[in-house]
């Protein structure tokens, strides 16, 4: 069993990697957030039962293994809440991106906010990246208020950048730096 990714986040939230065994809980997310997470994400529809569910852990077990990328579990008292995963690590570059999501009765608790701060911690001090990402689409402002609320900085909008269903969307580029993580204001 792998368990290397691991965060406390408060005392009753924390962070760990996705398993095969939590495919069940995944699926049971996912379905009862349909409509809510279809508004952004474009792979809602194609996740029909708890196999697909276990076919993505297998394959998000298989990217940490070969590039240290990973999808972690938000859990709330032991209930699974959302989703963050650190995209594909681009190691000769030094950088990677993230993603997140959370199950609509979930939000305003903060949880985004600190996982994401987890993440781009374990991102610069134990991988040593010097860049992390963060893609949203331009409506989202739930999604949006996360990289800001962080100190990323907007770099633009990638226009027509993702196919959401049946249009495109438009996605604001947030980045941060190592330097700037590692000389920010320890109070935030």
């Amino acid at each position: 069993m792998i368990q290397l990714i691991r965060f406390t986040l408060s005392p009753e939230a924390e962070l760990r990697l996705l398993e095969i065994g939590d495919a069940e809980a995944l699926f049971a997310l996912v379905d009862r957030n349909r409509a809510h997470l279809r508004q952004w994400l474009p792979w809602v529809d194609y996740t029909r039962n708890v196999e697909d569910s276990r076919v993505f852990r297998l394959e998000g077990l298989e990217r940490f293994a070969e590039n240290g990328s990973f999808d972690a579990g938000i859990w709330l008292q032991g209930e699974l809440a959302g989703v963050i995963g650190l995209h594909r690590i681009a190691w000769a570059e030094r950088k990677t991106s993230i993603g997140y999501w959370l199950g609509e009765e979930f939000q305003g608790k903060g949880l985004v906010t600190m996982a994401c701060r987890a993440i781009v911690g374990h991102a610069f001090e134990d991988l040593e990246l010097n860049r992390v990402e963060i893609k949203v689409a331009t409506g989202n402002s739930r999604s949006r208020a996360i990289p800001q609320r962080l100190g990323f900085t907007h770099e633009g909008v990638l226009r027509d950048d993702g196919w959401l269903y049946d249009h495109f969307v438009d996605h604001d580029v947030f980045s941060l730096l190592r330097r700037e993580w590692l000389t920010r204001d320890i109070t935030d």
